[in-house]
């Protein structure tokens, strides 16, 4: 795509990499100085920190209720999501950073966004209700259900953007066409869930833009599309790092791994926190003319745990395998049946010829036996996976 002339929501999207990364410098250590951390060099000493992960911040906040004893301020809502997971929320100017992702879908003053992100325990509608207010836009609270009152309200008040997830806005609309309403609906905002190919094609036939963002509920919004459509512009707002799974070791550019995420909001100083979702970097920039990092969206989860012949085996574990022989590039560990009884093969990258080293530390590690296949390096998916279930289960 050629480049295009856009908007943008401000300066720090178009800023040089040294000026970002001079700026997220200082913005992380003041971030780790709020965590009683000692200041980093460079951006890149944060692989040398711990990955804090879901069921560690809800550990923590078992023991020490609401937020784990992390740093919140100016706290004006608290929020529960399923785990039971904890999170603060505020009320400053964009402060779960939406604003961006809203105005680059064309999205501002002048528009009335019926927003259909749930406003009962979840923070997602008040995610997208202080986006709209950032951007200049009024809000139609609609939440879900009740379809035949959203259509009536829609059409009433006159909503010209939809916020939600990706499949009910076709339900809006569907039965908005059974019964002979007209709304004005022509831009879209999703996150929550996949937006498939054919679904956006298919608003597009409708006359409606759709793009999506990539946010959760701990972080606020990670990565956005732009109308360039090429991967998500990470948000200006967090530094992404791409780790193994299992690990919290950064991985090279275009290989997938988890996605990590240390906010720089200073109300809620999340260092390192994984999200449990599979991306990988994307090489050069948006056609847009924004110059952040873009990743290539979610491309699955990263908790591969599996049970194995009654045994759970962790990406953990698999690190640990790797870690322990330094010939060794990487490793995936493949579940399969034999009859009816469950099979191990573990894939090892390694100029290596020889398996037997390797079957003992699968024993040690894995505390299973099984089938040990050396690969040349290189040979191995590029698709974040550590631990492969290939078992059918109907």
């Amino acid at each position: 795509m050629k480049d295009m002339k856009v908007s943008h929501f401000d300066d720090l999207e178009t800023r040089s990499a040294d000026q970002r990364a001079a700026d997220q410098l200082a913005s992380l250590n003041l971030q780790l100085r709020r965590n009683g951390l000692a200041p980093a060099k460079a951006l890149s000493d944060l692989a040398l920190l711990p990955v804090l992960r879901k069921a560690d911040l809800s550990a923590r906040q078992k023991q020490n209720p609401p937020f784990g004893g992390l740093p919140v301020s100016n706290l004006a809502h608290v929020f529960q999501s399923p785990g039971p997971i904890y999170e603060p929320g505020g009320v400053s100017e964009d402060w779960w950073r939406m604003g961006r992702f809203l105005h680059a879908g064309g999205i501002g003053k002048g528009d009335i966004v019926h927003n259909c992100f749930g406003y009962h325990l979840t923070p997602a509608g008040m995610m997208f209700e202080n986006g709209a207010r950032a951007v200049g836009a009024a809000v139609l609270p609609a939440g879900t259900g009740q379809t035949d009152l959203q259509v009536r309200a829609a059409a009433d008040v006159g909503t010209t953007a939809y916020a939600g997830t990706p499949d009910y806005l076709k339900v809006i609309l569907d039965r908005a066409a059974e019964m002979g309403v007209t709304l004005k609906i022509a831009r879209a905002a999703v996150g929550g869930g996949a937006l498939f190919p054919s679904l956006r094609n298919e608003y597009a036939d409708r006359g409606i833009s759709c793009l999506q963002c990539y946010a959760t509920a701990d972080l606020g919004n990670i990565a956005y599309e732009s109308p360039a459509m090429e991967g998500m512009i990470v948000d200006e707002g967090v530094i992404v790092e791409i780790v193994r799974p299992g690990t919290g070791d950064p991985v090279p550019e275009g290989e997938v791994g988890e996605v990590v995420v240390t906010t720089l909001n200073p109300d809620y100083p999340l260092i390192r926190f994984a999200t449990g979702d599979l991306s990988a970097v994307m090489a050069g920039q948006s056609p847009c003319g924004r110059t952040n990092l873009r990743i290539k969206g979610w491309m699955g989860r990263a908790d591969q745990t599996t049970k194995i012949k009654g045994m759970f085996v962790r990406p953990e574990q698999v690190a640990d395998l790797v870690a322990r022989h330094a010939e060794v590039a990487r490793a995936r560990v493949v579940a399969t049946r034999d009859g009816e009884m469950d099979a191990m093969t573990v894939m090892i990258e390694t100029e290596s010829g020889d398996a037997a080293p390797y079957e003992k530390s699968v024993l040690d590690v894995l505390k299973l036996r099984g089938k040990v296949q050396i690969v040349p390096r290189g040979s191995l998916p590029n698709d974040g996976k550590v631990i492969e279930d290939q078992r059918v289960y109907d």
